[in-house]
This record gives C-alpha cells, structure tokens and sequence, in this order.
C-alpha cells in the first residue's frame, strides 16, 4: 500500500472525475465508494447517499476523489506529471486529458475538472539533466516555444552544433 495518496477535492462530481481519468489511463482501477449519510447535513449540506469519496488508481498511483463541496477550487500549485515514451504517448494524453479543458504552455495543461498535468516525455529529462549546458539551453529554449511537447523538435534542438 501506498503511505501517501493525493486526495483530490472536487465540489459534486468526483466520481464523474473518477470516470474521465479511468477511461483516459489504460491501467487504471475504480475502488471504494463511500457515500455521505444523514449525519453530518447540517455541516456538509450533502443529501444522504451522495458520493462521499472515490478510491482509484491510474498507472500504479492510488488517488482519493472527495466531493467536499465548492469550498477549494484547482490551481497549477499543484499538477500531476504524465512521464511518455513516445510521442504517440504525449500526443494521446495531451488530447484526452485536455478536452473541455485548456491547453497551455511547455507541456502543461488543464483538464475539464480544473486539475492540471504536465505531458513530459522522458527523454526532455534526459536532455535537461545535470549542469547547464548548451545543448540543454537549445533544448530549454524549444521547449518554452511549445504547448504540446514536440519530441522530434527537442531531440533537433539538443543536437544542433
């Protein structure tokens, strides 16, 4: 079991969330539900039998979905990374995750719920790690030109001569 679990406070869709990402994430599980009962009401203003919370899993990472009500709202503080291996990989998550959402700089990008990721290929890792150099100077500097990561484009940066 995993001893952290990022818990992903929604207003009343969390299992709609929960839905999205399973369908977008091939290895992904939907766990336990637990739903709001009477007691509480007062406080929590959720009719009993309500999604309380949502227990699920995408690529091996346990998340928790709570519908707390519209209290906190998502911002890029915090964003979820999606490490890719192709292209094909960057461009089937930045479209998926991205629709209804907003796309946005250096991989970065905004899902319909609010939650931000960043579709990185492994590779720009590879790239960037260590000291500076002048080739991760190319390379930074393609990347900051781009919204969807463009492997080809970062690989042609970082040979340049």
């Amino acid at each position: 079991m995993q001893e952290i679990t990022p818990c992903l406070w929604f207003d009343s869709n969390a299992e709609e969330a929960v839905n999205f990402y399973a369908s977008v994430f091939k290895k992904s599980k939907i766990g336990k539900i637990s739903r709001y009962g009477e007691e509480g009401y007062e406080i929590h203003g959720k009719p009993a039998g309500t999604v309380l919370t949502v227990e699920f899993e995408l690529n091996g990472q346990t998340f928790t979905a709570l519908n707390g009500g519209p209290v906190f709202k998502f911002n890029e503080a915090i964003s979820f990374q999606v490490s890719c291996k192709s292209q094909k990989e960057v461009d089937y998550y930045w479209e998926k995750l991205s629709e209804g959402g907003e796309k946005g700089q250096c991989g970065w990008l905004k899902d319909k719920y609010g939650v931000s990721w960043q579709i990185v290929p492994t590779v720009l890792g590879e790239m960037l790690q260590g000291k500076v150099t002048k080739k991760s100077e190319r390379v930074m500097k393609a990347l900051l030109q781009m919204k969807k990561l463009d492997i080809r484009k970062l690989k042609q940066a970082y040979a340049q001569q």
